[in-house]
């Protein structure tokens, strides 16, 4: 479903596909943003802020009239921080839905925040379901809040925000969702599903660069927000009311990144938006995970639960599989993979994002069946242990 216009291009300065999720590979009109330097509080720079508040909205189509948009400098960590602190007040409790090393981080967030909360720790790859945090919430009527992450890139799962957001309002609390690694190509329409704030970063599925995240929020929660925050500089409600003032970052932004974020937003919208983008990154993952398993890899997720963010495969069972080496190999090749974060069996990563389309995942392919025959690995199967924890999960 490419665009008319859309072309994708291999990197022109030869470097390696980042097959993970985000930092990613980009363009080179994005990257060729970056080359010319910005006053902060200049006029053209102040109207590229806006600019991209104004879009970032329109992505999420109807309803988009009730949020506004609150870019933060900083990694996407950054911004997460900042939504909790923000917008979870100091006497209120949080339910952490967990299953990855990003839902964790939020409780770690917390636990630095010294904010009440709760954990649902759903292991490395369940996803948290709703009548569990029905029940979670039936039970203690002090929890006033619901964070879920929206994609958890550690095993590569979609989390069913939709029923969590269903039951979180059946019980009359508030949902704040971590949409770093799939806003801008999974939807999150407001008009399907009612969040009071989601939180994504410039260097994921928009493909951008490292440097800022964005609050995507009601507006009656950011009115709402003002003296919650912990940190002068992570401070929601601060940011908003001076951007809106002022038209200006309150402190200094990162001006070539969010310039070069405006060159890829146009560039998103060019290719269908958020429909666009994520059939393109879904075909990446139909066809690399395909080609994948034909060589006899195995995916840790059955197909229901498979992102088209980043896909987690076990590494062989073969003794001639060594994954620093197999890392070697792709690299020489031209793919950076991602090592695996789970704890149970080994594993590893291939993203589907940046700028790639299955031509590139074809290729993908070729390089991982190059790179087994170079090792000596005749058979990509898992061992049964891998297996076993698998079959948990259709449980």
């Amino acid at each position: 479903m490419e665009h008319v216009g859309h072309k994708i291009e291999s990197p022109r300065l030869g470097e390696p596909y980042l097959l993970t999720p985000g930092p990613l590979t980009t363009s080179f009109a994005v990257k060729e943003a970056m080359l010319k330097d910005w006053g902060s509080w200049d006029g053209e720079f102040r109207a590229a802020t806006r600019e991209i508040r104004e879009r970032l909205l329109t992505l999420l189509g109807d309803g988009k009239d009730d949020f506004d948009c609150v870019p933060m400098q900083g990694s996407g960590s950054f911004a997460v921080e900042a939504m909790l602190g923000s917008f979870i007040p100091p006497h209120g409790k949080a339910l952490v839905l967990a299953n990855g090393a990003y839902g964790q981080r939020t409780a770690k967030t917390m636990e630095y925040l010294g904010r009440a909360h709760v954990v649902l720790d759903k292991g490395d790859y369940l996803p948290p379901r709703g009548d569990e945090v029905a029940q979670i919430l039936a039970d203690d009527p002090a929890i006033t809040h619901v964070i879920a992450i929206h994609c958890e890139t550690s095993s590569g799962i979609l989390n069913p925000v939709e029923e969590i957001s269903e039951v979180t309002y059946a019980a009359g609390r508030k949902l704040l969702v971590d949409s770093m690694s799939a806003f801008g190509a999974v939807e999150l329409k407001p008009s399907e599903m009612r969040y009071e704030a989601m939180v994504s970063s410039a260097n994921k599925c928009i493909e951008g660069v490292p440097g800022f995240g964005f609050i995507i929020a009601r507006k009656a929660e950011l009115e709402a927000a003002k003296g919650n925050s912990h940190s002068l500089s992570l401070d929601v409600h601060a940011q908003w009311a001076h951007m809106n003032k002022t038209g200006q970052w309150r402190f200094t932004p990162p001006t070539h990144v969010v310039v070069a974020f405006l060159e890829a937003l146009k560039a998103h919208e060019a290719e269908g938006s958020v429909a666009g983008r994520g059939a393109r990154y879904t075909r990446n993952r139909d066809v690399m995970v395909a080609g994948m398993r034909e060589l006899g890899f195995e995916t840790l997720l059955k197909n229901r639960w498979l992102s088209p963010i980043i896909v987690t495969f076990f590494c062989p069972a073969d003794e001639n599989f060594i994954f620093d080496t197999f890392y070697e190999l792709m690299k020489e090749k031209g793919f950076i993979i991602y090592p695996g974060k789970l704890t149970v069996v080994d594993s590893f990563r291939v993203g589907c994002i940046g700028q790639m389309d299955e031509h590139v995942m074809q290729q993908v392919v070729t390089a991982a069946k190059e790179s087994l025959a170079q090792m000596g690995v005749a058979d990509a199967a898992p061992p049964s242990a891998a297996l076993e924890e698998r079959a948990k999960l259709a449980a």
